[in-house]
């Protein structure tokens, strides 16, 4: 049975694992799904990894499209997610709802975990700036690994997470305390392309065709990504 190689970011990787065996059933291929961080990715591909599909930030597939690591005519934007707050489950639930109760909330709290190199930890870092308390934040904040890094709150590691939404919905053991406020949200969209250097491009195709569907839509929208409708 032919494989289709996957490299991905972890924002979608709940609607993988649930669209992977509908999708290899309906076409007998396989999956073999490999997660990391979308500037992990772009290393790893650049290193000149094989892979048949990319799913990273539409910032780092133009990058890779033009150096020549993805194809750009199947360059598809599939979702968007933005970024929220998580704490331990049973813990009390903090204000975010204006940049003011937002950053309150932030100097209040005695510990929080962001991503090493994700997104959402990278724009955080200068969103402390943004808001003027980087300083007293500095002792407060702790990098997590690559993956689900709310789940060092739900171990008493740190009080407070912030990531990608839909890395924190999944955590067993913390509770989802809301997005951002808007005016300091980053939406971030995802997109997926063909390796350049795909061993099957035509299964690579019809993998990303199956990301554009109604139903995966829905699945997008269950966990906690919107969908980017073609």
């Amino acid at each position: 049975m032919a494989e289709i190689k996957v490299l991905s970011t972890h924002a979608v990787q709940e609607v993988l694992t649930e669209l992977g065996p509908v999708f290899e059933r309906a076409s007998g291929f396989d999956l073999a799904i490999d997660y990391d961080p979308a500037n992990a990715l772009k290393r790893t591909i650049e290193a000149g990894t094989s892979f048949d599909v990319g799913i990273v930030t539409r910032a780092v597939i133009d990058e890779l499209a033009l150096n020549g690591k993805i194809r750009r005519e199947t360059c598809n934007d599939i979702c968007r997610s933005g970024l929220g707050i998580a704490v331990r489950q049973g813990a009390a639930t903090p204000d975010i709802a204006t940049v003011a109760a937002f950053r309150r909330a932030l100097l209040a709290t005695r510990s929080l975990v962001r991503s090493k190199e994700g997104t959402s930890g990278v724009y955080f870092e200068a969103l402390l700036d943004r808001l003027g308390i980087a300083e007293a934040m500095r002792d407060k904040i702790e990098i997590g690994p690559s993956g689900r890094i709310a789940e060092l709150v739900a171990r008493g590691e740190a009080e407070m997470a912030v990531q990608q939404i839909p890395e924190l919905l999944p955590v067993k053991g913390v509770q989802y305390v809301g997005p951002l406020p808007g005016e300091l949200q980053l939406w971030t969209v995802f997109a997926a392309g063909i390796g350049t250097l795909a061993n099957n491009p035509a299964a690579a195709k019809a993998f990303i065709d199956a990301l554009g569907t109604p139903s995966t839509a829905a699945l997008f929208k269950a966990k906690g990504l919107e969908p980017v409708l073609r």
